[in-house]
C-alpha cells in the first residue's frame, strides 16, 4: 500500500483529481452564482492569512495554518460584500479593489518578516505538484503523501456538505428570495460555500499552486455547464472532466517533459473549447446551424409569399420563376437555386421548367404571414 500510495504517478495523479473534484463542486455553484471570479480574490488573498498565522504561531504547515489562510479568504468576501453595499463601486469592482490588496499586504509582509523561512508567492501561488511523493505522513502505518492526505480530507468534507445540503444549496443559487422564505438562510449557506473555497484554496495551493485550483474551479464547471441545464448533470460532468484532466495532463507533461500543472490546466482548457464548439445547445457549431436553418426558413416564407403574391397576375409566367426571384429578392444565383431546391424537398412548391407554382402546403404558408384566410384568392 505505502509504495502505491507513494508512487510518483498514482500520488500526482490522485492528488490532482482530489483538487479537481473539490474544486469542480464548489465551482460549479460559484458559476450558477455568476461569482465564479471570487476564487480568484481568495486564492490570491490566502497568502496574507498564511503569512500572518505564520507569524503568530511559528507553523508553517497544519491545520493552524489552513485555518488562518481559510479565515484570509472569508474576510475578502465579507469586505468585498461590505464594499459593494455602499453602492460606491459595483460588485465585480470591490473584489478587484479588496483582493489586491490584501495580496499585496501579504508580500510586504513576506519581505518584511519570512525572509529566511521557507515560504513565498512564488510556492503559494505555483506550487509543484511533481514533488508531493516526497513529503509523506505516516498514517495507521502506513506512509501517504501529505498534500495527498490534506486533499483527501478535505475533499470528503466537501463532498458530505454537498450530498447533505445539495437541495438548500440548489434552492438558494437558483432562487434565493424563495429560499430565504422557506428559512434556508441564503446568506448562511453563500457563507458557507466561501469558507469551503477557503479551505480548499489553501489545502491545495502547497501541492498544486492557487493556478491550477483556480483552472479546476471554473473550467470544468464552465465546460459543464453549455452541456446541460441539469444541476445534477454539471457536477457529474464537471467531475468528470477534471478527473480527464488530471490524468492526461500528466501523461502529456511525462511524455513531453512539461510542467505538469500548467497541462492538466491545458487539458482542462481544451475540453472547454471542445464544449464550446460542440454543445448540443449553447456549442458554437450549434448555434451556426441554429442561424443557418433561420436563414433557410425566412428565404422559405419570402419565395412563398413572392409567389403567392403573383400566382393570380397575369405576368406569373415571368414572376414566378428562378430568375424573377434572384431580381426581386436580391439573392444570387446560387442562392436562388438553393432555396428552390430546399422549398421542392419539404413539399412548399412544384417545378415546372423555370416555372414555379405553389402546394396547398406552401399556399398555406404564406397566407399565414401575409394575414390571408385560408382558401381566400
Amino acid at each position: 500500500m505505502t509504495e502505491l500510495l507513494t508512487g510518483v504517478a498514482f500520488s500526482v495523479v490522485a492528488t490532482g483529481m482530489l483538487v479537481g473534484w473539490s474544486a469542480a463542486w464548489l465551482g460549479t455553484f460559484l458559476v450558477l452564482r455568476s461569482t465564479a471570479m471570487i476564487t480568484d480574490a481568495i486564492s490570491h488573498s490566502i497568502l496574507l492569512g498564511i503569512v500572518v498565522t505564520w507569524w503568530w504561531s511559528g507553523q508553517t504547515s497544519g491545520p493552524l495554518l489552513i485555518l488562518g489562510a481559510a479565515l484570509a479568504g472569508v474576510a475578502t468576501v465579507f469586505l468585498s460584500d461590505a464594499l459593494a453595499r455602499t453602492r460606491l463601486v459595483k460588485d465585480d469592482a470591490a473584489i478587484g479593489l479588496v483582493f489586491p490588496a490584501l495580496f499585496a499586504l501579504g508580500v510586504l509582509l513576506i519581505n518584511l518578516l519570512a525572509r529566511d523561512v521557507h515560504i513565498d508567492q512564488h510556492t503559494v501561488l505555483l506550487g509543484e505538484i511533481g514533488f508531493v511523493w516526497l513529503d509523506v505522513t505516516t498514517v495507521a502505518g502506513v506512509a501517504v503523501p501529505t498534500s495527498l492526505l490534506w486533499m483527501a480530507v478535505v475533499t470528503l468534507i466537501n463532498g458530505v456538505v454537498m450530498m447533505l445540503l445539495f437541495k438548500e444549496f440548489q434552492l438558494a443559487t437558483f432562487d434565493p428570495g424563495l429560499a430565504a422564505a422557506l428559512g434556508f438562510a441564503p446568506a448562511g449557506l453563500a457563507a458557507l460555500l466561501t469558507s469551503l473555497t477557503s479551505v480548499t484554496a489553501v489545502a491545495a495551493f502547497d501541492a498544486v499552486g492557487v493556478v491550477l485550483f483556480l483552472a479546476f474551479a471554473i473550467i470544468p464547471p464552465a465546460a459543464a455547464y453549455l452541456l446541460t441545464d441539469r444541476l445534477w448533470r454539471m457536477l457529474l460532468y464537471a467531475t468528470f472532466m477534471a478527473s480527464v484532466a488530471s490524468v492526461l495532463g500528466y501523461v502529456i507533461a511525462a511524455a513531453w517533459d512539461l510542467n505538469i500543472a500548467g497541462s492538466m490546466a491545458a487539458v482542462a482548457a481544451a475540453q472547454f473549447l471542445l464544449a464550446w464548439l460542440l454543445s448540443p445547445q449553447q456549442g458554437l457549431l450549434a448555434q451556426r446551424l441554429m442561424r443557418r436553418r433561420e436563414r433557410d426558413q425566412h428565404a422559405q416564407e419570402a419565395m412563398a409569399v413572392h409567389l403567392c403574391q403573383h400566382e393570380d397576375d397575369p405576368e406569373a409566367e415571368v414572376e414566378n420563376v428562378v430568375g424573377a426571384l434572384r431580381s426581386h429578392l436580391g439573392w444570387r444565383d446560387a442562392t436562388a437555386r438553393r432555396v428552390v431546391a430546399q422549398g421542392l424537398e419539404s413539399g412548399l412548391v412544384t417545378r415546372d421548367g423555370e416555372r414555379l407554382a405553389l402546394t396547398p402546403l406552401g399556399r398555406a404558408l404564406a397566407q399565414r404571414i401575409l394575414g390571408t384566410p385560408t382558401g381566400a384568392r
